[in-house]
């Protein structure tokens, strides 16, 4: 039973990750529940039969997502536009020793 369902939510995760790239248009959701479901089959999978290979395999599922997410995250913040002109953003004045800020709080 455990493999019919371990296919069936792989057949899901594929068809969750189509339906959110449809709908949302951004691949990075989509590719974030894709992920996610085959984590979860992966640990549904290594419930069932509990041998080292399909430990060594859940666990290369869990580094491989993370390892994906972590690269398309640092890829999603390296592309951020810097500020008009070069400068670094200083227009917003921060209260700084005893002044008060617009909510009448005194910055420490």
């Amino acid at each position: 039973m455990i493999p019919a369902l371990t296919t069936a939510l792989t057949s899901a995760a594929v068809v969750a990750a189509g339906v959110v790239l449809l709908t949302g248009g951004s691949w990075r959701p989509a590719l974030r529940v894709l992920l996610d479901l085959l984590t979860a089959a992966g640990l549904l999978r290594l419930s069932a039969s509990q041998g080292w290979t399909d430990l060594v395999a859940a666990a290369a599922i869990i580094l491989l997502r993370r390892l994906l997410w972590a690269a398309l995250t640092a890829d999603a913040t390296a592309r951020l536009s810097p500020a008009p002109g070069g400068q670094k953003d200083h227009h917003l004045p921060l209260p700084v020793g005893g002044e008060n800020g617009k909510n009448r709080r005194t910055a420490t």
